[in-house]
């Protein structure tokens, strides 16, 4: 079993690389500064720059991932991630060590794109290297890593806070995480010599873009938009209500285990139901999970707006992402670029309509009532596609 797990070719360790990888780029770089902005908050950050510093990681990351999608070249694409987990790790320090504004903007930026190496282009590694049968199956299991990226980085996050410690020493302890967790993951996510590989050109098909995949980017960028409200703010807005104080670390956990067996469990219903009505499903849990801070003070609502929210937007990536390969008809560069590109584009203006609402009114209810709405948006649209959905897709 050891020597598996140290086996370069092995399914199980690049599985598990696959996952720590997803941890550093996005639980380290990312989600941990969602679990952590309460307390940032208290002697540091201003919710403006809070939603400044969202919208530009966002940014980053939409950079990265529009890049990954054009490069071909698997040794390029080991390059690329290597690159990025350890920007992942150095930007994570430069949270430690100093608090100069512009230096943090920079840092968001760059943890962004560095996020965007992890997983977009770390996951394409990951479906080269597996040699097994059923690699939908097994990438279900690699993008479980989304939900455990939430999980560990919150629970070593939250400890070093209940131990007195600062955010700083937070942070330091999640950057040492983080290089743990690389060393493994950069030995076994690489080849054993260089890959040779056929380079197919492929043309721009304008045909791709029927009216069907018109409103399935729009939806996704509904989608975009719902993700990221509460990816960046849950615990702030479950701390700000009213008797929920000090809950929404708790949430945000809750968030992470839901997020963990959410891939597999939607990908399996798209499968038995067809792909279309189960987005519109999952678009309609995450409005629900989204209304909920902005109607009640009950704490096992709120905590249930944690498990919706974790169960339905890594499943909604991967619903959105097959079908779009469903649809690309050999084509996948541009249909994907088109995806990602909308579903970025919301994660950036998101954070800051957030930020003009909680400016403006003192409370987190108007940002949500227009999340909620525009993901509402998404599903209507999806219903309306139903009736030129193509019948070749499932």
């Amino acid at each position: 079993m050891l020597r598996r797990l140290f086996d370069r070719n092995d399914n199980l360790a690049i599985l598990i690389a696959g996952i720590f990888s997803i941890i550093i780029g996005l639980g380290v770089a990312r989600f941990a500064f969602t679990g952590l902005i309460p307390a940032m908050l208290e002697d540091y950050l201003s919710i403006k720059f809070v939603g400044i510093l969202a919208s530009l990681n966002f940014a980053g990351y939409l950079a990265g991932s529009i890049l990954s999608v054009f490069i071909k070249d698997i040794n390029i694409k080991v390059y690329l991630y290597r690159f990025g987990i350890i920007l992942a790790i150095i930007t994570t320090f430069v949270l430690v060590y100093s608090k100069n504004e512009t230096l943090w903007i920079i840092s968001r930026i760059l943890g962004g794109f560095a996020g965007a190496m992890a997983l977009v282009v770390g996951s394409a590694i990951v479906m080269q290297k597996l040699k097994i049968e059923s690699k939908t199956k097994a990438m279900g299991i690699h993008f479980s890593g989304i939900g455990f990226s939430i999980l560990t980085t919150d629970l070593i996050a939250r400890y070093i806070l209940s131990l007195g410690y600062s955010w700083e020493e937070a942070w330091n302890s999640l950057a040492f995480y983080a290089i743990i967790l690389s060393i493994y993951s950069l030995y076994i996510l690489s080849f054993d010599k260089e890959v040779k590989q056929n380079q197919v050109k492929q043309k721009f098909d304008l045909s791709i873009f029927t009216p069907f995949v018109i409103l399935l980017i729009m939806a996704y960028f509904a989608e975009g938009v719902g993700f990221v409200v509460q990816a960046t703010f849950l615990p702030d807005i479950i701390n700000n209500l009213e008797g929920l104080e000090g809950y929404g670390g708790i949430t945000w956990t809750l968030v992470g285990l839901a997020g963990i067996p959410s891939s597999i469990i939607w990908m399996r219903l798209a499968h038995k139901y067809g792909s279309v009505n189960i987005i519109i499903i999952a678009l309609l849990l995450q409005t629900i999970g989204i209304l909920i801070p902005a109607f009640s003070q009950n704490l096992y609502l709120n905590l249930l707006s944690g498990v919706l929210y974790g169960g339905t937007f890594i499943g909604l990536v991967a619903l959105f992402m097959n079908l779009g390969g469903q649809l690309s008809n050999g084509n996948p560069v541009v249909l994907m670029g088109a995806l990602t590109t909308s579903y970025g584009i919301g994660q950036v203006i998101a954070p800051l309509y957030s930020v003009y609402f909680i400016e403006k009114f003192g409370t987190y209810d108007y940002s949500l009532y227009l999340t909620a709405l525009i993901v509402l948006g998404g599903a209507f649209l999806l219903l309306i596609s139903k009736k030129i959905e193509p019948k070749n897709i499932s």
